[in-house]
């Protein structure tokens, strides 16, 4: 249930540019996004509750840090995300590789059974522009029910909503 509808945190609105953003991602995001539908913690509650849709998150994963001193184990940072969530990482970018763009194509037609209307929710943090990137990227690709979820796990978890640990979707050969 959720716990409250009041934004997630009182935040300047940028202005909802013609392009995708290329730097600076963690930073006030538009309220909206053309052709796409935002929606807030409660309205994603409910489309989850529901089964409604798939949802897509796209937080990026964290690089190795490439000077680390040899014999140091790296472990990624574990990320908890929306049960049932599909993790797309690095797919939010302003320019994407051409291996993790067809890994944002499979992945996206993967989750919607290749049906252009399903509904695909997708998301990141709050104030981060790599998911309003993202939706944009996917109505580019001519699905036609892509909602935006501005405030992302940032949101759900301030509602109490339940998380679990993610794995990234796995990339195939050519993607790598």
């Amino acid at each position: 249930m959720v716990v409250g509808t009041a934004p997630l945190l009182a935040r300047d609105i940028a202005p909802e540019p013609d392009d995708y953003r290329w730097e600076h991602y963690r930073a006030p995001v538009p309220a909206t996004l053309k052709g796409a539908r935002v929606v807030s913690t409660e309205q994603a509650e409910a489309i989850w509750s529901a089964g409604q849709a798939a949802f897509i998150d796209v937080l990026p994963r964290a690089p190795k840090p490439p000077n680390l001193p040899a014999g140091t184990i790296w472990r990624d940072r574990p990320r908890l995300d929306i049960p049932g969530s599909i993790w797309l990482p690095d797919t939010g970018y302003g320019a994407l590789s051409s291996a993790t763009e067809h890994y944002l194509k499979r992945g996206v037609a993967d989750a919607s059974g290749g049906d252009k209307s399903r509904l695909l929710v997708i998301y990141c943090q709050a104030d981060c522009w790599m998911s309003w990137n993202a939706a944009k990227r996917v109505l580019s690709y001519g699905y036609k029910n892509v909602a935006w979820y501005p405030d992302g796990t940032d949101g759900w978890e301030q509602a109490l909503l339940p998380l679990t640990p993610a794995q990234p979707k796995p990339r195939d050969d050519a993607e790598n």
